[in-house]
């Protein structure tokens, strides 16, 4: 798809729910290039989402590569890969675990967000999500380009980088929540 094509899309892409939204797919990758999208999965706080290989896969960002707590789980617009793919299982191809119908802009779910996602709480990480070489091979550099231009970040078009606060079962039609966040006494 072209830049020109992409850029059509901007006003739905703008017009995904703020604040309480819904997980459209969930999908687990058991090894490399391998996708399964499944009804249910299961967050873990240390695991990650069960049955994923991202805590054996590790990170080469990490000096001992182990696998990065603030890169646990990956979460993009269902909108964005909708627009890039009409297959589920082609969605799949995007990489990411979980694919919302929620606003993840940066403006609206600043790091350290929480949100409600079926029964487990994740919290958005400060670490960006951009694509790399296999979105590009996937879907194209001009979904690259797209996804990772001033808007696209802004918008996290690319998704962003979450960790499991606390675990529970996630299912496609589940809820998606923004959290109020807890005021501290000063």
């Amino acid at each position: 798809m072209s830049a020109a094509e992409l850029e059509r899309h901007l006003e739905d892409l703008r017009a995904a729910p703020a604040d309480h939204g819904t997980v459209r797919l969930v999908v687990r990758r058991p090894d490399l290039r391998v996708r399964e999208v499944i009804a249910e999965g299961v967050l873990d706080p240390e695991k990650g989402l069960l049955g994923d290989n991202w805590l054996l896969r590790g990170s080469r960002s990490r000096p001992d590569g182990s696998a990065d707590p603030a890169a646990q789980l990956t979460v993009m617009g269902h909108r964005m890969v909708s627009v890039l793919a009409t297959d589920p299982g082609t969605q799949a191809l995007a990489g990411d675990q979980l694919y919302v119908d929620l606003d993840l802009s940066v403006e609206n779910l600043p790091a350290g967000t929480r949100l409600a996602v079926g029964d487990a709480v994740i919290e958005v990480s400060a670490k960006p999500h951009t694509g790399c070489a296999k979105f590009i091979a996937r879907f194209g550099e001009d979904a690259m380009r797209f996804v990772n231009g001033r808007t696209g970040r802004a918008l996290r078009l690319r998704g962003l980088n979450a960790r499991v606060v606390t675990g529970g079962a996630v299912r496609t039609g589940d809820p998606v929540r923004k959290l109020v966040p807890v005021s501290r006494p000063r």
